[in-house]
């Protein structure tokens, strides 16, 4: 059974690892997503309740990140890296992480989840392009590929505005 739980600086090289592995073969990555976690790791950004990992028989095997973003002077959450080693993906564990993921970050009053990746992907989520809530990304991409979730659907909570992610990005 897999089991949920915020990683711990123990579990630092077996996170960087299975990044690195799990990406390995991506048909959509720079090659750096390890080194990013890695930096978001030892920044101000990572959000220390959104950082989980999934264990299986006491082994790591998938994780994912949510980092501090600011769209319009608000707070919000970006969702980077996901990863689970290629032997246990299409098994339920990645979205498992996701789900807990926004639940804990909705918890915590975030308004909006941001992610770039695989419409296909995040679209069972709940994600849509980020234009239809107004948000932008700061760099140039496919619409389809930055998407946002509204995790609190309080009619106040409308932000829009240009993402700024902080410096481990690379932005």
């Amino acid at each position: 059974m897999i089991k949920i739980r915020n990683d711990n600086i123990e579990d630092a090289e077996k996170i960087y690892q299975l990044i690195k592995q799990a990406f390995e073969s991506a048909e959509h990555s720079d090659g750096n997503e390890h080194i990013l976690a890695a930096e978001l790791r030892n920044g101000s950004s990572l959000i220390p309740q959104l950082s989980l990992v999934a264990e299986l028989n006491n082994q790591i095997v998938g994780c994912v990140m949510f980092s501090k973003i600011h769209i319009n002077g608000y707070e919000e959450a970006a969702l980077a890296p996901l990863a689970v080693l290629p032997e246990y993906q299409f098994q339920g564990i990645g979205s498992a992480l996701v789900a807990q993921g926004h639940k804990i970050a909705k918890q915590l009053g975030y308004h909006y989840s941001i992610v770039l990746g695989d419409p296909q992907y995040y679209s069972r989520f709940g994600y849509v392009s980020a234009s239809v809530y107004n948000i932008k990304a700061p760099f140039k991409v496919d619409d389809k590929y930055f998407m946002a979730l509204k995790l609190n659907e309080d009619k106040s909570n409308n932000i829009e505005g240009i993402v700024a992610y902080p410096k481990e990005f690379g932005i």
